[in-house]
Formats: C-alpha cells, sequence, structure tokens
C-alpha cells in the first residue's frame, strides 16, 4: 500500500499549480520531469505497477491518507489538481457539483420545455429521488425555483456551469 511517505520520496506536488514532479529516476523517465498522463481528463500516474489519479495521489500528498471517499474537483476541470481546487465528497455531495449536461437545451440544469401543455418544467434530484418543482409559464419563473431548491438542498454554486474549456489546463 503507497504511504505518504513513500509518494514523498517519489514525488513532489505542487499545490499551486497540482502538478507532481518525478524526484527519483523511473526507468526511462529522468528525476525533475513531470509524472503522468492524461485518461479521459485526469491524471493518472503509475507507481509500483498500480496506476493512480493523482487527484487521490495530491490528497494523500496533503493530508497523509487517501479519501474515504470521492474527491471533487470544485471548478469541474478533471486535472486541475490544485489543492484550492480540490475537497473531499460523497457521492451525492460530488453530484451536487455537476456540470451542465451536453444535452440541454434550455440552458439550465433541471428545466426543460414541456411540449403538451407548453410550460417549462422543473425538478431536481435529492438523496436519490426526482423531486417535481413544477410547471411554470414564464421561464424566469422556473429557474428561480430550481436556484431556490439548489439552495435549500445544498448543491454547490458551480452546479449546472458550463464546462470549461478543456485547453485551459494540459
Amino acid at each position: 500500500m503507497l504511504t505518504q511517505s513513500k509518494l514523498k520520496y517519489l514525488l513532489e506536488y505542487d499545490q499551486q499549480t497540482g502538478d507532481f514532479t518525478w524526484l527519483v529516476n523511473k526507468g526511462s523517465v529522468p528525476a525533475g520531469r513531470k509524472a503522468g498522463y492524461l485518461n479521459h481528463g485526469y491524471h493518472r500516474i503509475m507507481i509500483d505497477k498500480q496506476f493512480y489519479e493523482a487527484h487521490r495521489l495530491a490528497w494523500l500528498y496533503m493530508t497523509g491518507e487517501f479519501p474515504e471517499d470521492q474527491i471533487d474537483h470544485i471548478n469541474h476541470i478533471r486535472n486541475d489538481n490544485r489543492w484550492s481546487n480540490l475537497r473531499s465528497a460523497t457521492s451525492s455531495i460530488n453530484c451536487k457539483n455537476r456540470s451542465r449536461g451536453c444535452n440541454n437545451k434550455s440552458g439550465i440544469t433541471g428545466i426543460y420545455w414541456h411540449k403538451n401543455n407548453s410550460t417549462w418544467r422543473t425538478r431536481i434530484m435529492h438523496k436519490g429521488k426526482d423531486i417535481d418543482l413544477g410547471c411554470f409559464k414564464d421561464k424566469f419563473e422556473a429557474i428561480c425555483a430550481r436556484k431556490s431548491a439548489e439552495f435549500k438542498y445544498g448543491f454547490h454554486m458551480n452546479h449546472g456551469i458550463n464546462l470549461p474549456d478543456p485547453s485551459y489546463r494540459d
């Protein structure tokens, strides 16, 4: 099992940039080179023939323990592993800070046009339950209902924002 002391022997973590750098030579990779590669948007690093996600290694590096559950990238950028962008989260909490879906047409998470009665239908998921917030003739009223529910149920203020430009981080 990887420990904080072994991790700190092998890698240096820059909490301002979120980057890991090798402190030792690893095969053909010399000390001083940035560690890891991108896989589905996440940085992954191989240590002792096992792959680790860099955000989980950052947590181990900074706290001395692997996270008990998930790590949430607050700004939704999967490879932005700056310490200020990471927080421990349960699955439920992590779901309250999701990007707006790519198939969203209304521009607001949880709001869609209901053709049958020509209204904006509003819903929200909380504790695994789909809660119907109502139908509204005015889109602004639907947005207000959704935002009020997000506040009531403790959603993160970044929930439902557009995915950031992936070129933000290399």
